[in-house]
């Protein structure tokens, strides 16, 4: 038997012998498409490559990428546990031709590599093409030999297409067939729905481009997309119709089994653990943090639906978990990150779970005795809202538990509860005037900030009250598009540059810089004359603020390295704000940064500032930049060449597009001003620096001494005990014991 694992060496080493470079599986969350919730197709990552906005140096590709659809337009999530091929994560096995090869190789490859590598019999393989692709089936019936019979020409299931416009073509399918006993006709036919006849591998053919009007025009180069599910094709080399029944669910079933105590390896239920802990500790180790918003939402959705099931086999305590161990000795060779981030997986599940063991027996309480009340098979909307609304109890879970119970659920009625609820909201809100989807300038605005902080450009456009104007007056609020510009634009954590525009005639004082595109927005108010599309100005940034701004951000990159030296490489950027004032720091780490944490990474980013090292920039390709050890910020989009930041020599190397000190020395000093939780699994560190840090410890020091004179003591022995100055160790709770007390001392006087 053929494991999982070997069949994925087996299709990488085939397409590599065959001039493919075989690329790493990307992040789940994509940095190349907003669009996606995640990665959810081999073909992802390279969706740049395919629209020509992209080159890199390979023409052909093969790559086992992994997956998940659970969230968005594509979600199996609520099928997961109820048929043999539904999950929320999976692997897919692809080739790609950028390019370079088209229909013949990739029909050949494909067939080579079932047939000869896998030696599966060409009998039991169907093969599928458009009905207009009879350049596909000459390829099958007169090269390849399959036999016209097992053939079928099929219209809407194949032909593909990137979106309503944009790249499209055929494509060809080839099916599996699992054999007489299954019931289920071949693609095509009136039961072609059922289960005998399974399609493994979807090739695509990239040959159009389409047009708003549905014109398509043939590529000058086509391309290759091609998709294989690992679980599907393992099933099928390892002789089981259900892709639970591979080795590697099995693993991760008996392993559920196990820690709930179940004996019945049969048990739908133990399905969906197995299958949620893959696609939750994958999330987990692609930055994605339980949350009610967004990826973390429907993380924490999966995580509660797999507990939920637990709580159904009659699991006690936490026991989800347990099982990350158990997917690292399945998975954790192909992808070694399961292992070196271990432990936070395991931290950030077992804290979900804690943190909805008190939601999940309330909410099935409510949901129990609601169902006996009842009358029908309908669950009323109102309560599907209240379960969600008041006990946190999520949507996918009250279906599922319905589902089980003959009961169908009153969406409509949810849905008017919850757009009641958004109605409340907005009408509780007020928002001003967002430009960034509405400006429509071509060209794009060159940033000539780096090197200057002055310039002479040229106004392409103006915006008032909504709408693009030829010229503004004296008052008017503005965004003004220029052709150059020495303003940041607010990117990365960094906020955008303030300071004015001067025209012959006109000024206008600039707040704020965002980016359109790829355009930059100076936003302001014009205070005095008339600005006018075409004019000359004279853009001048805020020195002090620009410097200010660099000094905080120059730190924050210090701290994000001082951090991963002390808590663990499991510390990731997870938000940032930098501005002329403070810097705030959010990162991955599940437990509060300590008083005497703190202190030490206040000193390891203050040795590195007196060091006084220069802070170099340097333009590179990724690669270089990778080779180098830069640190990429998670979901950012980077091109080919991309701006490393060096400091302290390599002590920090990020991937950065921001404004920095000149030398670390620039700095000053910085001085840690709060430490919070932010979300599950997440903290922020606040600080000052420079002038700012100076103020922070005099207005430190400046509470010592009042708190000094008020007991009557010596500075030096405010928050420790005995009189004569002797110094005793204590704890950081009884020294905060003590300094309470002598607060309260201090409100009594």
């Amino acid at each position: 038997m053929m494991k999982s694992a070997e069949i994925r060496d087996a299709f990488l080493n085939y397409f590599a012998s065959q001039q493919h470079t075989v690329v790493a599986s990307s992040s789940l969350v994509p940095g190349n498409d907003p669009t996606l919730l995640f990665t959810n197709a081999g073909m992802v990552q390279f969706k740049d490559l395919f629209l020509g906005a992209e080159k890199r140096d390979y023409v052909r590709a093969a790559s086992s990428q992994r997956c998940v659809r659970a969230g968005g337009k594509h979600n199996d999530l609520e099928n997961v546990g109820y048929t043999a091929r539904h999950h929320t994560f999976f692997e897919m096995l692809g080739n790609f031709s950028f390019g370079d090869y088209f229909k013949r190789d990739a029909i050949n490859f494909a067939w080579k590599f079932l047939t000869e590598v896998l030696e599966l019999p060409k009998e039991r393989l169907w093969v599928t093409v458009h009905i207009s692709d009879d350049e596909a089936a000459d390829i099958w019936i007169n090269e390849i030999g399959v036999d016209p019979a097992r053939l079928s020409r099929l219209d809407e299931d194949n032909f593909w297409q990137m979106g309503d416009t944009g790249p499209c073509g055929p494509c060809t399918e080839i099916f599996w067939d699992h054999g007489e006993d299954i019931p289920g006709g071949p693609p095509g036919s009136e039961d072609d729905d059922l289960d005998r006849y399974i399609e493994i591998w979807n090739l695509v053919f990239m040959q159009f481009e389409r047009d708003a009007s549905g014109k398509m025009t043939p590529l000058p180069k086509p391309s290759i997309d091609t998709g294989m599910g690992l679980e599907r094709i393992a099933a099928v080399m390892q002789g089981v119709h259900n892709n639970y029944d591979i080795d590697l669910f099995q693993h991760l079933i008996k392993a559920a089994a196990k820690v709930i105590g179940v004996a019945d390896l049969q048990e739908n239920s133990l399905k969906v653990v197995a299958d949620h802990i893959r696609s939750c500790a994958f999330l987990v180790v692609d930055g994605v943090k339980p949350s009610n918003e967004g990826r973390g939402y429907v993380l924490r959705r999966i995580i509660r639906r797999a507990l939920r099931h637990g709580h159904n086999l009659g699991a006690s305590g936490s026991f989800f978990y347990k099982l990350v161990a158990s997917l690292g000795e399945v998975m954790g060779e192909a992808y070694p990150e399961l292992l070196s981030m271990q432990v936070e997986i395991t931290d950030t599940l077992k804290k979900e779970e804690e943190q909805f063991a008190r939601t999940l027996d309330k909410g099935m309480g409510v949901l129990e005795a609601a169902l006996e009340e009842v009358s029908g098979d309908v669950l009323p909307g109102e309560l599907i809202f209240q379960l969600y609304d008041t006990f946190g109890f999520p949507t996918d879970l009250t279906n599922d538990v319905a589902r089980e119970k003959g009961y169908s659920l009153d969406m409509k009625g949810y849905e008017k509860c919850m757009e009641e609820q958004r109605n409340r909201a907005r009408s509780a809100s007020q928002f001003g005037i967002d430009y960034t989807d509405s400006i429509r300038v071509d060209g794009r605005t060159e940033f000539c900030g780096y090197s200057s902080l002055e310039n002479s450009a040229t106004v392409v456009a103006i915006y008032a009250a909504g709408e693009e104007v030829e010229s503004a007056n004296e008052d008017s609020e503005v965004v003004v598009i220029l052709d150059s510009t020495p303003f940041y634009a607010e990117s990365g954590g960094q906020v955008g540059d303030s300071g004015y525009l001067q025209t012959d005639s006109a000024k206008i004082e600039i707040s704020d810089c965002r980016k359109s595109g790829d355009h930059h927005m100076h936003i302001g108010r014009v205070l005095s004359g008339q600005v006018k599309t075409g004019e000359t100005v004279t853009a001048v940034v805020d020195a002090t603020v620009r410097g200010a701004t660099a000094l905080n951000h120059s730190a924050t990159h210090l701290l994000h390295k001082a951090l991963q030296d002390l808590l663990g490489d499991h510390v990731q950027q997870k938000g940032s704000l930098v501005d002329s004032q403070r810097l705030r720091f959010d990162f991955s780490h599940n437990e509060a940064v300590t008083a005497e944490q703190i202190r030490e990474l206040e000193h390891t980013v203050n040795r590195e500032i007196l060091r006084n090292t220069q802070v170099n920039t340097e333009v590179m390709s990724m690669d270089d930049a990778v080779e180098k050890g830069a640190m990429a910020l998670f979901g950012e989009k980077y091109g080919d060449e991309v701006r490393v930041l060096s400091m302290g020599g390599d002590f920090s190397v990020e991937l950065c597009g921001g404004t920095h000190a000149a030398r670390t020395g620039d700095i000053g000093l910085l001085k840690i001003s709060g430490e919070s939780s932010v979300a599950a699994g997440v903290r922020r560190i606040e600080a000052v620096t420079g002038d700012n840090a100076l103020t922070l410890v005099d207005e430190l020091q400046d509470s010592i001494t009042d708190v000094a004179n008020i007991v009557r003591a010596a500075r030096h022995n405010v928050g420790r005990q005995g009189s004569s100055g002797s110094r005793r160790e204590s704890s950081p709770a009884e020294r905060y014991r003590r300094l309470k007390e002598q607060a309260g001392q201090c409100l009594r006087y």
